[in-house]
Protein backbone atom coordinates (compact mmCIF):
# COMPACT_ATOMS: atom_id res chain seq x y z
CA UNK A 1 0.00 0.00 0.00
CA UNK A 2 2.64 2.28 0.84
CA UNK A 3 4.96 1.50 -2.62
CA UNK A 4 1.53 2.44 -4.21
CA UNK A 5 0.70 6.05 -2.53
CA UNK A 6 4.27 6.52 -3.12
CA UNK A 7 3.84 6.13 -6.80
CA UNK A 8 0.65 7.90 -7.01
CA UNK A 9 2.04 11.37 -4.83
CA UNK A 10 5.35 11.05 -7.68
CA UNK A 11 3.00 10.65 -10.47
CA UNK A 12 1.31 13.78 -8.65
CA UNK A 13 3.84 15.44 -8.60
CA UNK A 14 5.53 14.70 -12.10
CA UNK A 15 1.76 15.90 -13.58
CA UNK A 16 1.74 18.97 -11.41
CA UNK A 17 5.37 20.45 -12.83
CA UNK A 18 4.40 19.82 -16.35
CA UNK A 19 1.08 21.57 -15.94
CA UNK A 20 3.46 24.63 -13.94
CA UNK A 21 5.66 24.80 -17.05
CA UNK A 22 2.72 25.17 -19.59
CA UNK A 23 1.68 27.88 -17.79
CA UNK A 24 4.53 29.68 -17.54
CA UNK A 25 5.37 29.35 -21.03
CA UNK A 26 1.74 30.33 -21.78
CA UNK A 27 2.30 33.36 -19.30
CA UNK A 28 5.66 34.17 -21.07
CA UNK A 29 3.86 34.27 -24.06
CA UNK A 30 1.60 36.77 -22.74
CA UNK A 31 3.84 39.26 -20.94
CA UNK A 32 5.71 38.99 -24.46
CA UNK A 33 2.41 39.96 -25.97
CA UNK A 34 1.28 42.60 -23.55
CA UNK A 35 4.42 44.20 -23.30
CA UNK A 36 4.28 44.45 -27.37
CA UNK A 37 1.81 46.19 -26.80
CA UNK A 38 2.28 48.63 -24.34
CA UNK A 39 5.50 48.78 -26.40
CA UNK A 40 3.57 49.86 -29.30
CA UNK A 41 1.28 52.29 -27.62
CA UNK A 42 4.26 54.06 -26.49
CA UNK A 43 5.66 54.69 -29.71
CA UNK A 44 2.32 55.69 -31.22
CA UNK A 45 1.41 57.62 -28.63
CA UNK A 46 -1.92 56.14 -27.20
CA UNK A 47 -1.18 56.73 -23.54
CA UNK A 48 -4.61 55.65 -22.57
CA UNK A 49 -3.97 51.70 -23.61
CA UNK A 50 -0.06 52.53 -21.90
CA UNK A 51 -2.04 53.10 -18.87
CA UNK A 52 -4.28 49.87 -19.76
CA UNK A 53 -0.82 47.97 -18.94
CA UNK A 54 0.66 50.32 -16.10
CA UNK A 55 -0.08 48.84 -12.38
CA UNK A 56 -2.93 49.72 -10.86
CA UNK A 57 -1.04 51.56 -7.54
CA UNK A 58 1.00 53.78 -9.73
CA UNK A 59 -1.54 54.98 -11.04
CA UNK A 60 -3.12 55.83 -8.01
CA UNK A 61 0.19 57.53 -6.73
CA UNK A 62 -0.24 59.96 -10.23
CA UNK A 63 -3.55 61.08 -8.39
CA UNK A 64 -5.69 58.35 -10.60
CA UNK A 65 -6.07 57.85 -14.27
CA UNK A 66 -7.34 61.14 -15.81
CA UNK A 67 -4.51 62.65 -14.15
CA UNK A 68 -2.14 60.64 -15.05
CA UNK A 69 -2.84 61.01 -18.73
CA UNK A 70 -2.89 64.31 -18.43
CA UNK A 71 0.33 64.37 -17.12
CA UNK A 72 1.87 62.29 -19.98
CA UNK A 73 -0.04 64.22 -22.58
CA UNK A 74 1.16 67.66 -21.10
CA UNK A 75 5.05 65.75 -20.85
CA UNK A 76 5.01 64.14 -24.13
CA UNK A 77 3.58 67.83 -26.13
CA UNK A 78 6.40 69.69 -24.25
CA UNK A 79 9.26 67.64 -25.61
CA UNK A 80 7.54 66.94 -29.08
CA UNK A 81 7.47 71.33 -29.18
CA UNK A 82 11.84 70.72 -28.11
CA UNK A 83 12.23 68.13 -30.84
CA UNK A 84 11.55 64.90 -29.46
CA UNK A 85 10.61 62.32 -32.03
CA UNK A 86 10.29 58.36 -30.91
CA UNK A 87 12.02 56.38 -33.55
CA UNK A 88 12.12 53.03 -31.84
CA UNK A 89 10.13 51.16 -29.11
CA UNK A 90 10.98 47.53 -29.28
CA UNK A 91 10.33 44.63 -26.72
CA UNK A 92 14.00 42.35 -27.03
CA UNK A 93 12.99 39.64 -24.22
CA UNK A 94 11.36 38.44 -21.54
CA UNK A 95 12.89 36.68 -18.52
CA UNK A 96 11.85 33.71 -16.70
CA UNK A 97 8.50 33.49 -14.47
CA UNK A 98 8.31 33.63 -10.97
CA UNK A 99 5.36 33.05 -8.18
CA UNK A 100 6.20 35.52 -5.31
CA UNK A 101 3.70 36.51 -2.70
CA UNK A 102 0.88 35.25 -4.69
CA UNK A 103 1.95 36.63 -7.86
CA UNK A 104 3.45 36.09 -11.54
CA UNK A 105 6.09 38.44 -11.91
CA UNK A 106 8.83 38.34 -14.84
CA UNK A 107 10.68 41.55 -16.21
CA UNK A 108 10.81 42.77 -19.28
CA UNK A 109 14.00 43.65 -21.78
CA UNK A 110 12.82 46.81 -24.20
CA UNK A 111 14.87 48.78 -26.32
CA UNK A 112 14.25 52.30 -27.18
CA UNK A 113 15.35 54.91 -29.57
CA UNK A 114 14.49 58.64 -29.67
CA UNK A 115 15.70 61.61 -31.16
CA UNK A 116 15.91 64.92 -28.93
CA UNK A 117 17.88 68.35 -29.24
CA UNK A 118 20.12 66.95 -32.29
CA UNK A 119 20.78 63.72 -29.86
CA UNK A 120 20.29 60.34 -30.70
CA UNK A 121 19.28 58.54 -27.37
CA UNK A 122 19.32 54.69 -27.08
CA UNK A 123 18.00 52.81 -24.02
CA UNK A 124 17.74 49.47 -22.81
CA UNK A 125 15.78 49.29 -19.84
CA UNK A 126 13.58 47.07 -18.01
CA UNK A 127 9.95 46.58 -16.75
CA UNK A 128 8.52 44.61 -13.88
CA UNK A 129 5.68 42.91 -14.95
CA UNK A 130 2.60 41.48 -12.78
CA UNK A 131 0.18 39.42 -13.87
CA UNK A 132 -3.63 39.94 -13.08
CA UNK A 133 -4.89 36.48 -13.30
CA UNK A 134 -8.20 37.33 -12.86
CA UNK A 135 -7.93 39.26 -16.20
CA UNK A 136 -5.51 37.27 -18.08
CA UNK A 137 -3.11 40.78 -18.44
CA UNK A 138 -0.36 42.31 -17.21
CA UNK A 139 0.83 45.11 -15.87
CA UNK A 140 4.13 46.95 -15.81
CA UNK A 141 6.61 49.20 -13.70
CA UNK A 142 9.85 50.52 -14.48
CA UNK A 143 11.89 48.28 -13.37
CA UNK A 144 14.56 51.19 -12.03
CA UNK A 145 11.76 52.59 -9.71
CA UNK A 146 12.60 49.70 -7.89
CA UNK A 147 15.34 50.90 -6.60
CA UNK A 148 13.72 54.14 -4.75
CA UNK A 149 12.80 52.95 -1.64
CA UNK A 150 10.50 55.29 -0.97
CA UNK A 151 8.52 54.91 -3.93
CA UNK A 152 8.10 50.93 -3.62
CA UNK A 153 6.89 51.08 -0.66
CA UNK A 154 4.14 53.24 -1.63
CA UNK A 155 3.40 50.97 -4.85
CA UNK A 156 4.31 47.87 -3.76
CA UNK A 157 4.01 47.73 -0.15
CA UNK A 158 6.83 45.12 1.36
CA UNK A 159 8.02 44.29 -1.60
CA UNK A 160 10.87 41.65 -2.46
CA UNK A 161 11.74 39.32 -5.11
CA UNK A 162 13.67 36.52 -6.77
CA UNK A 163 13.96 38.46 -9.71
CA UNK A 164 17.35 39.87 -10.81
CA UNK A 165 17.03 42.64 -12.85
CA UNK A 166 19.96 44.36 -14.89
CA UNK A 167 20.53 47.91 -14.77
CA UNK A 168 19.32 50.37 -17.62
CA UNK A 169 22.07 50.98 -20.15
CA UNK A 170 21.85 54.12 -22.08
CA UNK A 171 24.04 55.94 -24.95
CA UNK A 172 23.49 59.28 -26.65
CA UNK A 173 25.13 60.10 -29.95
CA UNK A 174 25.25 63.27 -31.89
CA UNK A 175 23.32 63.40 -35.45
Amino acid sequence: MNKITTTFLMLLLFCGSICFAQSTKELKEWALRDAKIASQATLKMDFDKVLDHTYPSALELMGGREKALDLIKATFSTMKENGFVFEKADVLGVSDIVFEDNQYRCYIEGFNQMVMSGMRIKSKSYLLGIYNSEEKFWYFLEAKQLKNEAMVNKVLPNFKTSLEIPDDEMTTEEI
